[in-house]
């Protein structure tokens, strides 16, 4: 097909590339342990593990003793869940009394709430009442006019002696 090659072709020697892989490049204190030098059935020199890995040492400590706090806590931990416990057991049970104690105190405060608002104006009603005369008091030989008292009141110092004049026009 190709009539002339244009350049020399020389062949390789076989294993030739493996020349290279005979010579360790590596040091051996940097090998690790089970592994190592081992020759294959084709003259190449390799690493390969010649036993198993050991498993890592693992320092053994002595068990150290537990805490103080952590007795506590773990002593603390149930009482307190128990007490907790048994507060929702108790409003449970005092469900019922503190709804009504709600009611009476929300009717209560519907009962203060009229009375400022019905006390003025019935003590409003009342004065106009009696100015016309018409009243209680209005009856018969009384006039319908209104009673003015003035008082005048003295006294020196926080806790002194007060003195006072009463006045009806």
């Amino acid at each position: 097909m190709h009539s002339e090659t244009p350049y020399q072709v020389t062949p390789a020697p076989l294993y030739d590339h493996l020349a290279a892989a005979r010579q360790p490049v590596i040091l051996s204190a940097e090998i690790p342990l089970g592994v190592d030098w081992v020759t294959l059935s084709n003259g190449v020199r390799t690493l390969a593990y010649t036993q198993p890995a050991p498993p890592p040492q693992v320092p053994v400590t002595a068990p150290q003793p537990v805490p103080a706090w952590a007795k506590t806590t773990a002593l603390l931990a149930p009482t307190v869940g128990g007490g907790i416990t048994a507060g929702g057991i108790g409003l449970s049970y005092a469900a019922p009394g503190l709804i009504a104690m709600s009611h009476a105190l929300w009717s209560a405060a519907a009962l203060l709430v009229a009375t400022v608002i019905t006390a003025p104006v019935l003590l409003r009603t009342a004065r106009r009442a009696i100015g016309n005369g018409t009243g209680p008091g209005a009856g018969a030989g009384q006039g319908g006019g209104s009673t003015h008292i003035t008082q005048n009141i003295t006294a020196t110092g926080l806790f002194g002696r007060a003195n006072g004049t009463i006045n009806h026009r």
